[in-house]
């Protein structure tokens, strides 16, 4: 997904995300899009060990907005909403369904989220975290991203068989939530607003692609120090409710 060949193919596809509208005067802004993931602390939250990593990532975002005509293309996410999604969850007309269906689906949620991380906390080797290094820039239909590699079986084990207990899980299935995509670990930079029709996609794909040389020397590496089932209402904010489920892999 990192390699030009990618981006030549995938930038043929690209499409206006419908997270984002305009407002009144033009300027686009988070639709409503309410829901629920696992994800590490966003980088305004992390842990300090991190704060390096969630720096560079800002500078390579500003990188991509410098991108002179294709500044407009993209709509920038908050730095401090940046995260690694470790499980999508339920989202949208899911998630308002399973509101309106069930009154008690969120406490249902924390529940089984709470049993989750207790039984899995024991298998957690607490001076031993995951660790995921930034691979390079991935273009997905609706937005732009950089992907993550695990630099150890370890670190891919951890996440793997997390994400085994939680759609494996009989109560949370009862509850609506189920595997919808394979895990692609990626940290979200932007979305795309309208596509012009004289869009010069070879040439972004290019550009994209010379980004990535750029950056390759020296790519930095995240450690995923905790788990959290987090809300959200809009792609920008990602929110830990009172007494919200906690998974620490270390500190």
């Amino acid at each position: 997904m990192t390699l030009p060949e990618a981006y030549a193919s995938q930038v043929q596809f690209l499409k206006e995300s419908p997270k984002f509208a305009p407002d009144a005067v033009g300027e686009r802004k988070a639709t409503y899009f309410p829901g629920y993931t696992l994800v590490s602390p966003p980088g305004s939250e992390d842990s300090s060990k991190n704060s390096a990593f969630y720096s560079k990532l800002q500078s390579y975002q500003q990188e991509i907005l410098d991108l002179g005509a294709y500044s407009d293309l993209i709509i920038p996410l908050p730095p401090d909403s940046f995260h690694l999604t470790l499980a999508d969850l339920i989202w949208h007309s899911a998630y308002r369904d399973a509101r309106e269906t069930n009154p008690d689906f969120e406490a249902q949620l924390r529940s089984c989220f709470d049993d989750i991380f207790q039984q899995y906390q024991n298998s957690v080797t607490p001076d031993n975290p995951p660790r995921w290094q930034i691979l390079g820039l991935i273009l997905m239909p609706r937005g732009i991203a950089l992907s993550l590699v695990p630099l150890d079986k370890h670190s891919y084990e951890q996440i793997i068989n997390l994400r085994r207990a939680i759609y494996q899980n009989p109560k949370l299935i009862a509850l609506g939530i189920e595997q919808q995509y394979n895990f692609t670990a990626h940290i979200t930079l932007g979305y795309f607003g309208e596509i012009a029709s004289d869009l010069n996609r070879v040439n972004f794909a290019t550009m994209l692609s010379e980004l990535n040389q750029k950056w390759i020397e020296n790519l930095p590496t995240l450690t995923v120090y905790r788990a959290e089932l987090r809300k959200f209402d809009d792609m920008t904010r990602y929110y830990r409710e009172q007494d919200s489920p906690v998974l620490v892999f270390g500190n």
